[in-house]
């Protein structure tokens, strides 16, 4: 059955200028990190794109190694491009990383010019696209000249493979000079990926007033801490849950009593303002307007519509914030 997008898919969603650009994000974005790979199911995931772009999400996020395996994540997005989103693909940002190791050999991650043209390269072949619309330095290399990566990054854009460049997990500092370079070089730094939750605020130490100063927007991953701030923990930790299969990213011994202790009394608030705690923690990460656009995974079509709601309540009263704050200084044991 050929795919119609809904009519009525920009009526609702809000969108963000990111920093001092032209470009607007979606302040939903959805993320391909997980269940878009090899080992899953291709009907699945373009549900979940055709659920997304329905609601007004325009803006799909890749990296070169998501899956698994690695690069999988993108041909699946490149077989649902072709057969579904084609004809909207001037209503699209598509955006893509390199960083991570991809393949065997000295030039097969991190940030030299070999890595990043070459990468993009494969990506653009992986997706079926001539560009992407960002293009990513997926993390800081201190082995390579920043120099390098960001004239990488500039040479990329002129050579129309990429319209924006951004970087990911780069600290306050190393931000600082990436903006200098690009400058510079006549390609602006577009945008930051970091990891940002209510549980993780390392951004609040330097890096959001350097992004503001500059006039780069945000888009903020992890910011359901890969589930801990949804429902799912609630009553502790279920064993079909990627905690209990003990995954390299989210683990059984990260979870403490006290983190629990926590996202039970989030989720009070999160029920008083008749959220749920997925949309309490996401309607956080937007409040004040300093991220431009918050970054979900999902796993099923449903978990982008109850994500998505949580626009419709973005304010947070002083009350509610001195609250919040109490709770998340909790130290005790």
């Amino acid at each position: 059955m050929v795919y119609i997008a809904n009519e009525a898919r920009y009526e609702t969603m809000t969108y963000n200028r990111l920093g001092r650009s032209g470009l607007k994000l979606p302040a939903i974005s959805l993320g391909l990190w997980h269940n878009f790979g090899g080992i899953n199911s291709l009907e699945n995931g373009r549900e979940m794109i055709r659920t997304a772009f329905d609601l007004g999400i325009t803006h799909f996020d890749l990296a070169n190694n998501y899956g698994p395996p690695p690069g999988s994540a993108e041909e699946m997005f490149g077989q649902i491009l072709a057969s579904d989103l084609l004809p909207y693909r001037d209503e699209l940002v598509i955006s893509t990383k390199a960083g991570y190791h991809m393949w065997a050999g000295p030039y097969g991650e991190w940030g030299s010019r070999k890595y990043l043209i070459s990468s993009l390269d494969q990506s653009l072949k992986r997706m079926g696209l001539d560009y992407v619309d960002i293009f990513y330095s997926h993390r800081f290399d201190p082995e390579t000249p920043l120099e390098e990566t960001m004239q990488a990054l500039d040479h990329i854009v002129r050579s129309g493979k990429a319209l924006y460049v951004g970087i990911s997990n780069y600290s306050a500092d190393q931000t600082k000079e990436a903006v200098r370079i690009l400058n510079r070089l006549g390609t602006p730094l577009l945008i930051h990926q970091p990891r940002y939750s209510m549980l993780d605020r390392w951004i609040e130490n330097g890096l959001q007033d350097v992004l503001e100063e500059n006039g780069v927007g945000s888009i903020a991953f992890c910011p359901l801490e890969q589930g801990v701030l949804t429902s799912k923990y609630l009553n502790g930790i279920p064993d079909n849950s990627r905690a209990k299969s003990s995954s390299v990213f989210l683990n059984e011994s990260q979870i403490t009593p006290q983190t629990l202790r926590k996202v039970r009394a989030l989720n009070q608030i999160a029920a008083s303002r008749g959220q749920s705690l997925a949309q309490f923690a996401l309607a956080w990460v937007l409040r004040g307007g300093k991220v431009t656009s918050a970054l979900i995974g999902a796993s099923r079509p449903g978990q982008i519509k109850e994500n998505v709601d949580a626009l419709k309540n973005l304010d947070f009263s002083p009350e509610e914030l001195e609250r919040i704050e109490n709770i998340l200084r909790d130290n005790e044991s």
